[in-house]
């Protein structure tokens, strides 16, 4: 699947809300989110750019999937 190019950080972190992430704090550019939806705790942090980089966007739903336990595939179809 191909990524959105013009995901802003905010919009993703509206996004991930569907898995359990909450805005934890946020310092200067960049929010931390928190999900304990496994059992755990798990952070991420998500740079507030109106555009992301497809890089970063990559390595955030990489993590996320990691975290959740499926495809990180199948994970960016479920957002997109």
């Amino acid at each position: 699947m191909k990524l959105p190019r013009d995901l802003s950080g905010r919009r993703l972190a509206v996004l991930l809300q569907r898995y359990g992430y909450q805005e934890f704090r946020q310092t200067g550019s960049h929010l931390r989110l928190v999900s304990t939806m496994q059992g755990t705790e798990h952070h991420v942090t998500i740079p507030l750019h109106d555009s992301l980089k497809v890089g970063t966007l990559n390595s955030v739903l990489g993590d996320v999937a990691d975290y959740l336990g499926v495809d990180k595939e199948e994970l960016a179809e479920q957002l997109f």
